[in-house]
This record gives C-alpha cells, sequence and structure tokens, in this order.
C-alpha cells in the first residue's frame, strides 16, 4: 500500500538538501567574489561629472578589489536607459550602477511611468558623492541676489525665464523648488542639453539657471555668468563670497546632487557587504576627498541603510515637489 507519509518525508530531504545545496553554492561564489571583471554601468556620456566620478572609483575599486573593474556609458532617457539594464542584470554583484539624484529620486516624481523602480529593483551599496546646484545669471540681469530675483519674479510674474539641460531634470527641479519656496512664477525653457542650455544663458536671452558647480564656475571665474546662490547647506569654498539660499531667508533649502553605487535586488547579501566595505574605503580615501573636491563636490560615505533611508528622504522631496509644481511628464 501507499504511505504518503514516507512520499512526504522523501521531498522534505529532497528540498533540505536542495536548500542546502544552493546555500552552499551561494557562500562558495560569495568567498570567491571576485573572480571576474566587474561593470561599471553610468548613465551618461564620457566627460560628464557622473562618469568621471564612475572612472575614478572604478580604478579605485580594481585596486581594493583584485579584480578588473571597467566603466560602460549608457547614455539616454535621462538615465533610465542605463537604470533599467542594471535592474534587468544578473544579481551576482558583477553589473553594478553609478546612479545619482536625476534617474533615482527626481524621475520618480516626475515622469508617470518609469521601466524601473528605484526603491524595489536596488540593492543599496554605498553613497559616493554630494555636490549642490548653483544659481547663476547673465551679467546684465539686474538682480545681484536670491532677494533680488525673487523681488523682480513678484513685480513681474511669468516674465523672467529660466534654462535648464531638460525638462524633469535636476536642473529643471531645483528652480521649483526655488518658485515654491519663495512663491514666485518663473517661466521654463527646457533645452535639450547643457550647452544649449549655456549659449542662451551666456548670450542674454535668457536671465537664469540652475547648474552644478563644475559645470558654472569657469564661466563665473571669467565673468561670463555671475553667481547669485548655492543651493546646498553649506557655502562652497570655491566661492566663498557667494550664500547658500538658506541664507538668503529660505531656511531648509537644499538643491543637491549626489552620485552612490547600486547593484541588482537579490544581489547576495555576502556579495553586497564586500562592495560596501570596499567603496567605503575608497571614498573615505585622502586621495579620493581631494578627487572630489576638484570637482567641487564632497565625499558622501553612506552605507547601504543609511544610503536607503536618504534614497527615500529624496523620492518624497522631490515627489512633492513635482507634484506642488505640476510638473509631469510622460
Amino acid at each position: 500500500m501507499h504511505d504518503p507519509t514516507i512520499t512526504t518525508r522523501g521531498f522534505l530531504r529532497v528540498l533540505a538538501a536542495g536548500a542546502a545545496g544552493i546555500l552552499l553554492t551561494t557562500t562558495a561564489r560569495a568567498d570567491d567574489y571576485p573572480s571576474r571583471t566587474i561593470r561599471l554601468i553610468v548613465g551618461f556620456p564620457p566627460g560628464q561629472g557622473s562618469d568621471s566620478i564612475a572612472r575614478a572609483v572604478a580604478q579605485r575599486m580594481q585596486a581594493a578589489m583584485g579584480q578588473t573593474w571597467i566603466v560602460e556609458n549608457r547614455a539616454g532617457a535621462s538615465g533610465s536607459l542605463a537604470q533599467q539594464a542594471a535592474a534587468l542584470a544578473a544579481p551576482d554583484g558583477y553589473t553594478l550602477l553609478l546612479t545619482s539624484a536625476g534617474p533615482m529620486a527626481v524621475n520618480q516624481g516626475v515622469y508617470e511611468k518609469l521601466p524601473y523602480d528605484p526603491v524595489k529593483d536596488y540593492a543599496m551599496v554605498g553613497g559616493i558623492s554630494t555636490f549642490p546646484m548653483v544659481l547663476v545669471a547673465h551679467p546684465s540681469f539686474p538682480a545681484r541676489s536670491v532677494n533680488e530675483l525673487v523681488a523682480m519674479a513678484k513685480a513681474r510674474p511669468g516674465e523672467i525665464n529660466y534654462a535648464s539641460s531638460g525638462a524633469g531634470l535636476t536642473a529643471h527641479m531645483s528652480m521649483e523648488l526655488l518658485s515654491l519656496a519663495a512663491g514666485i512664477k518663473l517661466t521654463h525653457v527646457p533645452y535639450k542639453g547643457t550647452a544649449l542650455a549655456f549659449n542662451d544663458v551666456l548670450s542674454g536671452r535668457v536671465s537664469v539657471m540652475f547648474e552644478t558647480p563644475i559645470a558654472v564656475l569657469p564661466m563665473i571665474r571669467d565673468g561670463r555668468l555671475r553667481a547669485l546662490a548655492v543651493g546646498g547647506r553649506n557655502r562652497l569654498p570655491s566661492l566663498p563670497d557667494v550664500p547658500t539660499v538658506a541664507e538668503a531667508g529660505y531656511p531648509g533649502f537644499l538643491a543637491s546632487s549626489w552620485t552612490a553605487i547600486v547593484a541588482p535586488a537579490k544581489t547576495p547579501a555576502p556579495v553586497l557587504a564586500k562592495l560596501s566595505e570596499a567603496l567605503a574605503k575608497v571614498v573615505a580615501a585622502p586621495d579620493m576627498r581631494t578627487y572630489l573636491a576638484g570637482l567641487e563636490s564632497e565625499a558622501m560615505p553612506m552605507s547601504p541603510a543609511q544610503m536607503d533611508a536618504f534614497l527615500r528622504q529624496e523620492i518624497d522631496k522631490w515627489s512633492s515637489t513635482a507634484k506642488r509644481a505640476g510638473v509631469r511628464l510622460e
């Protein structure tokens, strides 16, 4: 007669053996990690700030982990192409993503649909850097400070226009954040890229814009642009006389971008631990901090748990900004 108890017990033994085998295989792989080339995807073209940071990190992580690291550029769709590629990659620690505030936090509030979920599709490795957005104007623009800009905008609602490198990007949303904080209305003029936006601000056709320090500092130094304020918590060492927006009377204002490394979700915890430990040492090293300072950026060492909490805060902030400003893109 067929005994279902024996069958059940046999099945459970097979299941337990299979689970043990999977555990041993995972542990062995983690112990052996890394045993081949690690690919670091970045969602922007070679030469841009994120790409430069990716290459600096890859070089140092290669030395720290004793295995080759390569940087792969997948530019397009405001970083979404790279985000999607990383989300769909095998969760084995050999495909990672250097991401930033735009694709990970700003996009979530701006776009109706994304081909990835910033929270569910990735496992945090750690933070790398943060840098404030800088508010600049053409030298002929009458306002020489945030308060003067606000006064002009209140006297002439909607008449002052501002440029951005693209609708929905961090530069655009930073100005929307300021407009909401100050209760003013400006007119957005989006461009397809930073270079085109700069052309019209430098010619005086568009009045103001927010951009990254590394992009605007050369033009501030040679007098082609005037810095009105810094969007970060602190003044920039390279612009000690330029106040923060918070100092101008808007406490708590923070318009900054940042970079971090993430892995596909379900990457084994021991692999993530190795990566996180190595990245923390790389970011804390004096040579890396000096390198980041040269890009007008500060080191942002964060553990995976800290990075996860920070990301959720950033998503909430930019989603609220987009909703209040009525910014929604397809």
